[in-house]
């Protein structure tokens, strides 16, 4: 680790180059900052199989509001689905770490460096503040298909939200919260268009036989999941 970095408690972002006086994602104190060192010691990323070809990551113990990474073995390669928030040098490589969207960046400069592997993100999301200090390879604008994962670009939550999905699995990170037996809308946005983002979601769906629906803090059977969504998510602000 050449630059200095932080990890915050509260939330597990990384802040690159510089020690502000509050976490610029969650807004935490800086009494509530590690180093990356430090979290690398204090915090391993444990792996848990989804299926033969996709694994979960998460830091252990958990890492404040982090979301799950999924690491996704393809035929032409390894791959990430968004980042875990700690540097830990024996995780699985990947050759490619492709966002779902800006909020949780996780240690990608770290794993970049350390895998050579290329960090995708779609341009509008590349553009936040936030995101200025982390390098990434490829700013994408439109739907694509890398080694067999396909990218949805939807809007709503985020400008660039990207949703995925590779063979039978459906990578949804937190677009939306499973709650009370039914389905809410990440309320951390703009309400109309986060709903529209949802109607486009379903529109892409539609027709699609698929396993598994894997979450920012789940996974979950795909006809439970779109039995819920189909019955609308809820908006309720924040």
């Amino acid at each position: 680790m050449k630059v200095e970095q932080y990890v915050c408690l509260v939330c597990g972002f990384n802040m690159i180059g510089f020690h502000p006086e509050h976490c610029p994602f969650c807004g935490a104190a800086s009494n509530r900052f590690i180093t990356a060192e430090e979290c690398s010691a204090r915090h391993k990323v444990l792996a848990t199989p989804v299926n033969d070809k996709v694994t979960r990551l998460n830091s252990d113990p958990p890492l404040g509001l982090e979301h799950a990474a999924y690491h996704i073995e393809t035929d032409h390669g390894p791959c990430w689905i968004d980042c875990p928030s700690s540097f830990d040098r024996s995780v699985r490589r990947a050759d490619a770490i492709l966002f779902t969207h800006h909020h949780f960046l996780g240690a990608s400069n770290l794993y970049r460096e350390l895998f050579s592997a290329e960090v995708h993100i779609h341009s509008k999301d590349s553009l936040h503040d936030i995101c200025h200090p982390f390098p990434f390879d490829v700013r994408f604008e439109a739907d694509f298909v890398h080694n067999g994962i396909q990218a949805f670009h939807v809007d709503g939550h985020t400008p660039g939200f990207t949703f995925y999905i590779f063979e039978d699995v459906l990578f949804i990170c937190d677009y939306v919260f499973l709650a009370d037996g039914g389905m809410k809308y990440n309320p951390f946005g703009p309400a109309g268009q986060t709903v529209a983002g949802g109607d486009r979601i379903m529109s892409y769906l539609e027709g699609r036989q698929l396993s598994t629906v894997c979450g920012y803090n789940y996974t979950i059977g795909y006809k439970e999941w779109k039995r819920r969504f189909d019955a609308g998510p809820v908006f309720e602000g924040y």
